[in-house]
């Protein structure tokens, strides 16, 4: 279990309250941040490979925790990869749960995933932070959001060679234990299966990005369930027809992450084309004016992974993702984006 004094003080039960920098603690400079993407992620996806890009993206989380023997830990599911905070003394189960889903991911799925270690210490070194707030899904679900741009500059170094776990030679498979994705993927019912990253710049305060995120959020707010990419409906489960009743289903949906605060917002959403009209409005006059990036991604279904906690069944999480390349192809669209500016600002 995670020392308590180091947990976020309140869970919110409001998305919206998680936009706010003061809804933040830090975490101590000793903690371990861990970071994992599946290498070549949007190629294996435009393969058709889109269901074992995001299980090996959310492996570590399932991998981790049985090993742990908890998931009160915090961590993000971001579609090709995932995040994670242990406290110090969690170094070797860290490392060896990391290398773990390496191997697996090679040898079962052939995807590289690429793994890394590292101290918040190291982070706050380069001028970022790592803070970590609590939103509550539901009763039973509580997911971990970040701010301070710590992960993103960690993802950054990973992908750069730094920090990188190397692996082990002789790596025992993972116990994944509660972690699936047998439901099939889920039509949009209003038009988009929308993928959305929006990030601040490094010069835009918390303040100015809480704002405008906001603002974002309340569009997709106003619609019909906030917008949410699971149907109202009870699906079919998967290939083998099974079926949860409606106050089962309820939970599912309720318990999933499809939106989220991981150094910016991170949505996977069912909307019309005239909301992402209108946040394309918001968001294109913001990136002109330097206050943030953004990528975002349409295709016509969601794709859900999910994890059944051993420790407490009850807190059952969904993680959501877009089918059709999802964050993936978001986060393309804003490293285009962000080389454009910097063309752009070499112009003479």
């Amino acid at each position: 279990m995670i020392d308590s004094h180091v947990q976020p003080r309140r869970a919110y039960d409001e998305f919206s309250l998680v936009l706010d920098p003061d809804a933040y603690e830090p975490l101590p400079d000793d903690w371990l941040i861990g970071i994992t993407d599946v290498v070549s992620s949007t190629l294996a996806i435009k393969a058709g490979l889109y269901e074992d890009v995001n299980f090996a993206g959310a492996s570590i989380i399932a991998a981790l925790g049985n090993a742990w023997g908890s998931f009160d830990f915090p961590f993000v599911f971001r579609g090709d990869g995932a995040a994670f905070a242990l406290p110090p003394h969690g170094i070797m189960a860290a490392t060896s749960a990391l290398r773990q889903v390496a191997n697996f991911a090679r040898t079962d799925l052939d995807l590289t995933l690429r793994i890394g270690l590292l101290t918040v210490r190291d982070i706050r070194t380069s001028g970022r932070d790592v803070s970590v707030a609590r939103y509550a899904a539901s009763e039973n679900a509580t997911y971990a959001m970040f701010a301070g741009g710590g992960l993103k500059w960690a993802e950054q170094q990973i992908k750069n060679g730094r920090y990188l776990v190397k692996p082990g030679r002789y790596a025992t498979r993972p116990d994944l234990t509660g972690l699936s994705c047998d439901w099939t993927p889920f039509p949009s019912q209003r038009g988009e299966i929308l993928s959305l990253l929006v990030e601040p710049r490094d010069r835009t305060s918390p303040e100015v990005f809480a704002a405008l995120a906001k603002r974002v959020l309340a569009i997709f707010d106003a619609a019909p369930r906030q917008s949410h990419p699971l149907p109202g409906g009870i699906p079919t489960h998967g290939d083998s027809g099974k079926q949860v009743d409606a106050k089962g289903w309820s939970a599912v949906a309720a318990n999933s992450d499809f939106r989220k605060f991981d150094d910016g917002l991170r949505l996977t959403l069912d909307c019309t084309r005239e909301q992402i009209d209108r946040v394309e409005a918001i968001l294109v006059p913001a990136r002109a004016r330097g206050e943030i990036n953004f990528g975002l991604h349409r295709q016509s279904h969601a794709l859900m992974t999910c994890l059944v906690p051993s420790d407490r069944p009850d807190s059952h999480l969904h993680f959501l993702d877009g089918m059709g390349g999802g964050y993936a192809r978001a986060a393309e669209m804003m490293e285009e984006g962000a080389l454009g500016d910097i063309v752009r600002h070499h112009d003479p």
